[in-house]
């Protein structure tokens, strides 16, 4: 697995921008892109890699809007697999809780998302990105 991207969530992309651009040079950010399957939009900025992802509700029954309205802040880390059923069925035998089976993501990527919390770690959300 390779590290693609930091998930932040923010109550406003274009207001976080603007502050974001203040401290840090990005290479590039991409449009804002609406996520359909998980009620959101999202920003990619390229500073380096991994990516930094800015996430806001597109609407109020999003699942992270309770957390954007309480100032929101780093989400999950996402990362690229070649086979995401694979990936799943491993981190599943393994322990970890299947959140959200794969749905399409950003440009209708397949997406999925796992809890790997454990009794002594606390890794918190992970996406996995299919990249073919």
């Amino acid at each position: 697995m390779k590290l693609h991207h930091v998930g932040i969530v923010v109550s406003n992309i274009h207001e976080s921008l603007g502050e974001l651009k203040r401290y840090l040079n990005f290479e590039t950010v991409s449009t804002i892109m609406p996520v359909g399957s998980q009620k959101v939009n999202i920003c990619l900025m390229k500073i380096g890699d991994p990516f930094l992802e800015l996430i806001e509700p597109a609407s109020p029954d999003s699942q992270i809007s309770e957390f954007a309205k309480s100032g929101g802040g780093i989400h999950h880390l996402c990362f690229e697999v070649k086979d995401i059923e694979s990936e799943l069925e491993s981190l599943s035998r393994k322990g970890a809780t299947i959140l959200v089976t794969p749905v399409k993501g950003f440009d209708e990527r397949r997406i999925a998302f796992v809890d790997l919390n454990t009794k002594n770690t606390k890794c918190g959300l992970v996406e996995l990105l299919e990249i073919k």
